[in-house]
Formats: C-alpha cells, structure tokens, sequence
C-alpha cells in the first residue's frame, strides 16, 4: 500500500522568528539586505510561475528539457532506491525522475510550506501507488535529519537555487548534504551557467516587469507580516551583472530619501535616494568551478548534463 507521511522538524512559529531577524540584521547593515527566500509567500510564488513561462526566463525550460532527456540516464547512473529532494515546492519537475525510477521505494520531499508538501504528495501517491512518500516540514540550509529509508539515496537540488548562496554559504551546504550522504549515494545539483550578459539580465529584467513586481513582493511581505509602511512605488526594481563574481544581482533602489517604520521589530530605517537593497544574488557556474565546490566537500563529480544551448547544468557526483 501508498503511504504519505509527513514529520515537522520546523518549529511553528520559525517562520516569523527567522523573518524578524533577517529583517533586522538585514536593514541595518550597509548595504542592505534581505534574503531572496521572502519573495515567496502565495502572491509571490504566483509571479515566480510567470516568470518561468516568460521568453526571456530560460533557466526552468533549459532544466525541464534535460531532465526529459537524460532522465533514464540519471536514473540508471544513480541506481537509486529513495529520492530526497531539497526545496521541493510542488515537485513538478522531479515528476520527471520518477518517472524513470519505476522501482524507487521512497520519495522524500523536503521544504518549508506543510501546505505545498501536503498537496504534492498526496497528487504523487494518487498516481503512483506503489510509491512512499514522507515529507520533512524543514529548512534545508539547516541541519537535517532524513527518515530511515532504503539505499542508496539520490539527493536531488535542481533550479538553480544554490545560486542563491554566496559562497562560503555554498561551501557549508555542500558539506551539509555530504553529511547526509553514504556511501553509495548521490548528489543531483542543477547549475544555471555563465553566458552572454544580455541573456543573463534580460532573464532578471522582463520586459513585462513580471520579475519587478516579484521582486517588489518582499516588501509586501514585510509589510504585512511585521506592519511596515514600505511604499513599493517609491522603489525601482535593479538587476546586474557583477563580472568579477559572475552573478546577478536583484536590488531595489530608492527613488528618492525616505524612512521606513517596521513596528513588529521597534526600527525605522531610513534610505537615501538613490540607495539600493540587495534581494537576490544568483550566481552562475562553470563546469570547473562546479566540480572544485563539490570536490571541496567531498563529493566526486561523475556527469555532466546540459541543454542543447549548455545554458544550464545538471550534475550527478557521489560521495568521496
């Protein structure tokens, strides 16, 4: 029989604590700052799915389409018997891999919404019903403990995400999921790549201002959840290309010099015109670059996949 379980090793209210202290240590550093994970409430994941289906946004297809052609190859590579995905969401595109892993026993979907989990999982038990599934309500960055599940295990961080960390935050997730991992398993890790500049920051900068409005978004969180008075028009959505770091980085700049009152953690925090907040960096790899993070942390990288434009990368590499 199916079984759907779900375990909660994130304390309810860790959410808001963890919004409050990034808010607070965030905006009061120089430059300011607030982690790209705030974007994402329902409003913004709504716009993120916009995103994807945008013709500048070229990351979600280029990935789609090489885990609908290598897929079996993935599989068969990594031989394995459970699925842990790190920031699972909706599980969409890993429908890809269990598709070509008939005789996977247990599918472990990691992420921070109980209700995105809920409803992945019980869609994939309802089509699959040979297939275990147990969700973790948990902070991937954090540490983790998995379920006792049969080897070996395929971890699987597909979208880019770890883009999202700069890189000593790498380095130390990196050697986290090697502590998750035996001998015998496999990290499944999807890379965005360097390319042209213009492709890069057409894909951050839509012409339909999608992307402006998601970045927006992390002000309207904050207003909402701690009381702030953030007037989103009064900022301007801003995305480079720093050249040296070979990332893009999302920032809001202000239109003009203005406080911001955040009642919930007691600051006001003032901006001058002109003056930017950082929201995202996404990096972008190099397959030398991807295979020296990985050998830093123990991990041997075996594959190496990319789209037929190598716009992106999925790699597979096995613990040293």
């Amino acid at each position: 029989m199916s079984q759907f379980h779900v375990t909660r090793t994130l304390p309810e209210d860790a959410t808001e604590a963890a919004l409050r202290s990034d808010v607070q240590h965030g905006l009061t550093r120089t430059p300011k700052t607030l982690p790209p994970k705030w974007f994402y409430d329902a409003h913004g994941s709504e716009l993120f799915e916009q995103i994807t289906d945008l013709p500048e946004y070229y990351p979600t297809r280029a990935e789609r389409e090489i885990l609908l052609a290598r897929a079996p190859e993935i599989a068969a590579a990594a031989g394995a018997r459970t699925l842990v995905e790190l920031g699972s969401g909706s599980s969409d595109k890993t429908r890809h891999l269990l598709d070509a892993m008939p005789d996977l026993h247990t599918y472990v979907p990691v992420d921070v919404s109980e209700s995105a989990l809920r409803q992945a999982g019980e869609s994939l038990i309802a089509e699959r019903p040979g297939l275990r599934v147990h969700a973790l309500i948990a902070d991937f960055t954090a540490a983790l403990t998995l379920p006792d599940t049969p080897g070996p295990r395929l971890v699987a961080f597909l979208g880019g995400t770890i883009g999202n960390l700069l890189p000593v935050e790498r380095a130390g997730f990196l050697a986290s999921v090697r502590a998750l991992m035996s001998p015998g398993d496999a990290l499944l890790l999807g890379t965005d790549l360097v390319k042209d500049t213009s492709v890069l920051v057409a894909a951050y900068d839509d012409a339909a201002g999608v992307t402006a409005a998601f970045n927006k978004n992390v002000l309207a969180v904050v207003n909402r959840e701690l009381g702030a008075d953030f007037d989103l028009g009064a900022f301007e959505h801003v995305a480079r290309w720093d050249t040296e770091n070979e990332w893009i980085e999302m920032r809001l700049r202000s239109r003009s010099a203005q406080t911001v009152k955040i009642p919930a953690v007691d600051l006001a925090v003032d901006f001058a015109a002109g003056e930017e907040l950082r929201t995202e960096v996404s990096a972008k790899f190099r397959e030398n670059g991807v295979r020296g993070e990985l050998a830093a942390a123990a991990l041997k990288l075996t594959h190496w996949w990319t789209d037929q434009e190598a716009r992106f990368a999925l790699s597979l590499s096995v613990a040293r």
